[in-house]
């Protein structure tokens, strides 16, 4: 049954990959609910995040910039609910704003494209990522790689590739697959490289009081992965991370419980403090206490990077 006589607004940004994602989320509802496929308008919307390519999202603003203007339509009432990856939507949310539900989580690994391994690299070689975390464990891996600033879709980014302008890149393997490139890259071991904390997770938000569509995405919503994502955003709230901070992040499901990885690391990949633990599905507390621990254990240089 539909909510309204007119059509459901999804909201998403207007990359590839965003509208790859939104086109799942509409599948998924049409899917779920009986809808026919014209129940569901995909709304565009620009964002700065995607308007400014030339800077670190650190220097300007930080993860808002995917999600401000995003935003403003659904609190404005230009669209119902909007479509984010997870990793690009900040920790602390406004009130009046719910993260309603969460897609089946796809690949979390990253994969290194340019070469075949980090070891088939030439000396000194040049990696290009916006990435704080991928840049540090870029440098942890390869400490006489440079790391430079490589912003764009991921069609953009392949083209600086393809063009020369760095040795290698990395990329989201759940990105890639989705915008049906399964064969692009080497995947990199999650040992070797631990994802950014959400990596791989689509999520769907709405206004909090907004009770039909809330029910709705319900209907769609994995629970595990939001588990998951939300034990790794609470190690994100015990830290008090930026986008300056370098952090990793995975959870997965294993008897019953949530298996929890997470580690900072210094820009320079020579610090990392790390840690493991297990806790019960909807422990949020004790996954935010982690990330404080990590905190706790990491040289005043390393701390100094989560402050202020």
């Amino acid at each position: 049954m539909l909510l309204s006589e007119r059509p459901l607004r999804l909201g998403t940004r207007g990359s590839p990959l965003a509208l790859a994602q939104a086109r799942m989320t509409a599948r998924a509802l049409c899917d779920t609910h009986g809808w026919t496929d014209d129940a569901i308008e995909i709304v565009t919307v620009l964002t700065s995040g995607d308007r400014i390519q030339d800077r670190a999202l650190a220097d300007i603003g930080g993860k808002a910039l995917w999600t401000k203007e995003l935003d403003r339509a659904l609190m404005e009432g230009d669209i119902d609910f909007a479509v984010h990856s997870m990793k690009d939507v900040e920790t602390i949310r406004p009130a009046m704003i719910r993260i309603a539900a969460m897609l089946p989580r796809a690949d979390t690994s990253d994969r290194l494209l340019g070469a075949e391994s980090f070891a088939a690299l030439p000396a000194n070689p040049v990696v290009g990522t916006s990435s704080p975390r991928r840049g540090a464990q870029v440098m942890r891996l390869r400490p006489d790689a440079t790391i430079t600033l490589f912003r764009g879709n991921v069609a953009t980014r392949l083209a600086k590739l393809a063009a020369g302008e760095v040795h290698a890149t990395l990329l989201a393997a759940a990105g890639l697959n989705r915008l049906g490139q399964n064969d692009v890259g080497v995947t990199i071991p999650i040992d070797m490289m631990l994802p950014a904390p959400s990596q791989g997770a689509v999520g769907i938000e709405a206004l909090a009081d907004n009770a039909p569509v809330l029910a709705a995405l319900a209907a769609i919503s994995h629970a595990d992965t939001v588990d998951c994502v939300m034990a790794e955003r609470a190690v994100l709230t015990g830290l008090g991370g930026t986008c300056h901070s370098p952090i990793a992040a995975l959870a997965r499901i294993e008897n019953g419980q949530i298996y929890l990885r997470a580690e900072i690391i210094s820009p320079d990949g020579r610090e990392t403090v790390g840690d493991t633990i297990r806790l019960s599905r909807d422990d949020r507390a004790a996954a935010q206490a982690m990330g404080a621990a990590l905190l706790d254990r990491a040289s005043p240089a390393l701390r100094a990077l989560f402050e202020g």
